[in-house]
């Protein structure tokens, strides 16, 4: 049990944990206590597969082969529609799953059929994440599933497309099943990167509407014209079908729960299920006409997209208190809706997202979001379409929310601008201090300029929302869905030490030669040496992302989210498509372990070539033994001028290895016709990617993690979080416009901003983050006895929430590796 003796000041969540720990009731369990009941029930359960989704996904595209991918895909969706089992959970307001009762996850045999068998047989005794399967479902998946996709993967053609010198950095077999973790594709275990729809459309016209304009585009179509016949008809075609089929899955539940209803005793609960029986009905074909249906159909919405495709990090939920925000007023104002009836309605949302579990079939996937990773983000905050701030009434009531609601359960983005009022900045900061890591925060002012800069109109870019980890989109505008390359630059500088090789992989030359270091005399040869290293990485990732764009047109189809897409509906394009006419194509690559990197060559650079106080062979030598033996050798490399300290010495170097990515893009972004920018956000992959990585100069021992995102290197941020934030600041290439997010992370302790000081004080911080122009920032603010007394004790603290990597989860649910270096980043215990 945590010592709370050991703790001077506890957070909020701490202090509930402690609480439950001891068998005290919970303050809020009155007030929540419909999410409760569910929440109890749902609670730390093994997430169990459902393959029902897939089975008639299969089914469907099996009777459908040589036509229109975009139709075959339409098609099938009305088959999963018209089968799928449909559930309306006890105590639910919502109707809408795709999945068992409980913790579930779905497969997507079009990603990874190709070793699907394979892996449903590890699943349940992976370490990380695991999922439970039925032995039925086990020989659906190997007997009825599996054998129709060998050889049909989008992983397959990818596989067999990329050419030796790329394959070689990127997987580590013939058949592409594991990653090397050096250049790393990402596109092969998600159909789409991140996305968010236009749920305000749906709202005001309803999938009805959006069909019978389908019908119209169909109708107007010129029945001579073979560009008409052979693309454009396909297109309406499967948007009328794929509506026509989420109307039909809504209808399937307002016919369950008018059944249990008629069964139903108790006159409340018959109540709310004929109340969902005339939602379902009603939405979302129709317009909503109050929050309730709003509410309704969002989630059916939201479902059913889930049900079409593998969304990476999953659908997010976009400008939740933007686009709810009439309805709420409007039925406010008539009597019938109360502030805690509107958070009941969410948090029954919620615990539905709680229970759709994102499966990562692939080692590579699963290694990357551990902790059963969820990005759902509800976005708050920010500016309104014509640039006037957008905090009302319902914005306040999220973070009310989830301060109040206890689980991780969906992710909240607070967007931040120079004239975010008072009152919002202080309750994002009180909502910080409760602990459990929400909410994230995107700076307005960096993210709207530089998305003026690559063509968005101010009324696009002003109404965005965060999507995924630390993305954003804009509805309607918005057109690449490509998974781009993760790069391990840690394993460049290796490959600089080592002349193309690593020790993991022995005396295989992976890369290019670049020559043997200990013959450099210079710090500008051994610099060269690593950079040449970076550009071949670069290089790597372009040619990669390359044959990724060319082959999966042909593998992908998402036409119920092209349906929810202006651009998509008006030129007759699936949004998986290369091009959408009048888009804009925002994708990025990786600078995977900077801290890590950096660090090493300010080692190399001062005390080798500089001072002079160890040669090329002592930190080779040092490397190799991973500092066995070598102990004085380590502590030399680690007091070293370190990024993360707002120190010119280290940074220069930052900032121009950013200045060779950007400029790298610069040049041959638009080979690709797209805007394929330098990114710093590694989810928890840092961590599988530290573990081909031997000793670095900076200290860090072999197989360990990387520094993550752009934050510091573990223990290197000595100079406080300002610096941290400056360091980030003056390490950017401003001048340049290919540049994405760049993940941080702050640890605080939470005596550090205890009390209405403490709030002060973070408030302060949160505007110095928006005076900076940085992209992101997200904070863990707990007691380091607590993280360590739930790795001693763990069933004890399975409710610990903790933040991640642009997500939170349960501490207990990360792997040692992962808590490890949780514990190992530095707590401030100042501002």
């Amino acid at each position: 049990m945590l010592n709370v003796h050991c703790c001077e000041t506890m957070t909020p969540h701490e202090q509930r944990l402690q609480d439950r720990i001891e068998g005290k009731e919970d303050k809020f369990r009155k007030n929540h206590a419909r999410v409760f009941r569910i929440l109890d029930r749902i609670e730390n359960l093994k997430p169990q597969i459902d393959v029902e989704r897939a089975l008639y996904f299969t089914q469907s595209m099996k009777e459908t082969e040589g036509e229109s991918l975009i139709l075959r895909w339409a098609k099938a969706m009305e088959h999963v529609a018209a089968n799928i089992t449909v559930y309306i959970d006890d105590d639910q307001l919502l109707a809408g799953r795709a999945g068992y009762q409980g913790r579930y996850g779905i497969l997507y045999p079009e990603l990874d059929g190709d070793f699907l068998d394979m892996a449903v047989e590890e699943l349940p005794k992976r370490e990380g994440s695991p999922f439970s399967i039925t032995e039925e479902d086990t020989r659906i998946v190997v007997e009825e599933i599996a054998p129709f996709w060998k050889g049909k993967t989008y992983h397959e053609a990818l596989n067999v497309a990329l050419p030796e010198e790329i394959h070689k950095l990127t997987y580590d077999d013939p058949d592409g099943l594991n990653s090397r973790f050096i250049v790393n594709e990402t596109s092969s275990f998600r159909s789409s990167l991140q996305w968010v729809h236009d749920y305000e459309k749906i709202l005001k016209r309803g999938f009805g509407g959006i069909r019978d304009e389908a019908q119209e585009h169909l109708d107007a179509l010129d029945p001579m014209s073979p560009t008409d016949n052979a693309e454009k008809k396909p297109f309406y075609e499967a948007i009328v079908r794929v509506c026509n089929a989420v109307i039909l899955w809504a209808n399937r539940h307002a016919d369950l729960a008018e059944k249990l209803a008629s069964e139903e005793s108790d006159p409340t609960r018959k109540a709310e299920l004929e109340m969902i029986a005339a939602n379902c009905r009603r939405v979302p074909e129709h317009p909503a006409c109050n929050f309730r249906e709003a509410v309704q159909s969002q989630w059916i919405t939201q479902m059913f997209s889930r049900i079409e495709q593998k969304t990476g990090t999953i659908i997010s939920n976009g400008r939740m208190d933007q686009y709810f925000y009439p309805y709420y007023v409007q039925d406010v104002e008539a009597g019938i809706l109360t502030d805690d009836q509107a958070i009941e309605l969410i948090e029954c949302m919620y615990v539905g997202m709680a229970q759709f579990i994102d499966l990562y079939i692939s080692p590579q996937g699963g290694a990357f979001n551990e902790g059963y990773a969820h990005w759902e983000a509800v976005t708050v905050g920010g500016q309104t379409k014509d640039g006037i701030d957008a905090t009302n009434e319902l914005t306040y009531l999220f973070l009310r929310s989830k301060r109040e609601f206890p689980h991780h359960y969906p992710d909240l983005a607070a967007r931040i601008h120079a004239r975010s009022p008072e009152r919002f900045l202080a309750e994002v900061a009180e909502t910080i201090k409760e602990g459990s890591g929400f909410p994230k925060l995107i700076n307005d002012e960096e993210v709207i300029p530089l998305h003026l800069s690559k063509g968005a109109k101010f009324e696009e870019i002003y109404d965005y929302a965060v999507s995924g980890c630390a993305e954003i989109r804009m509805p309607n505008r918005d057109t690449y869905t490509s998974g781009n390359a993760y790069i391990n630059f840690a394993a460049a500088l290796e490959m600089a030490m080592y002349n193309g090789r690593m020790q993991k992989y022995g005396d295989q030359l992976l890369s290019i030669e670049t020559g043997d270091p200990t013959s450099f005399e210079t710090w500008e040869e051994f610099y060269t040496a690593f950079k040449t290293q970076q550009i071949h990485f670069l290089k790597t990732a372009f040619t990669q992302q390359y044959h990724v764009i060319n082959n999966r047109k042909n593998h992908f189809a998402t036409p119920f989210g092209s349906a929810m897409h202006d651009l998509c509906m008006k030129h007759a394009v699936d949004l998986h498509q290369p091009k959408v006419p009048e888009g804009i194509d925002l994708g990025y690559f990786e600078f995977m372990g900077v801290g890590t990197v950096v660090d090493s060559l300010s080692a190399i650079k001062k005390l080798v070539f500089e001072e002079k106080k160890l040669t090329m062979e002592e930190v080779i030598e040092a490397c190799r033994n991973n500092f066995e033996g070598k102990e004085d050798v380590r502590a030399m490399l680690q007091n070293v001028p370190c990024f993360g300290n707002n120190d010119p010495y280290v940074d220069s170097i930052a900032k121009d290895l950013d200045h060779t990515c950007v400029d790298f893009a610069n040049k041959y972004q638009q080979e690709l016709g797209v805007h394929l920018d330098v990114r710093y956000v590694p989810f928890t992959s840092h961590v599988p990617f530290g573990k081909v990585v031997s000793a670095t100069p900076n200290g860090r021992q072999a197989w360990t993690p990387l520094s993550d995102g752009s934050s510091a290197s573990h223990g290197a941020d000595k100079n406080g979080p300002t610096a941290v934030m400056l360091s980030n600041y003056t390490t950017k290439n401003f001048n340049f416009r290919e540049r994405a997010a760049r993940l941080v992370n702050i640890k605080f302790t939470p005596k550090c901003v205890e009390g209405a000081e403490g709030t002060k004080k973070l408030v302060d911080f949160i505007r110095t983050f928006c005076d900076l122009r940085l992209w992101h920032i997200q904070f863990n603010v707990i007691n380091a006895e607590t993280l360590k007394a739930a790795q001693q004790e763990p069933e004890k603290y399975r409710n610990l929430i903790v933040r991640i990597a642009g997500y939170s989860a349960y501490f207990c649910d990360l792997s040692k590796d992962l808590q490890d270096d949780l514990i190992r980043r530095t707590a401030h215990e100042t501002i």
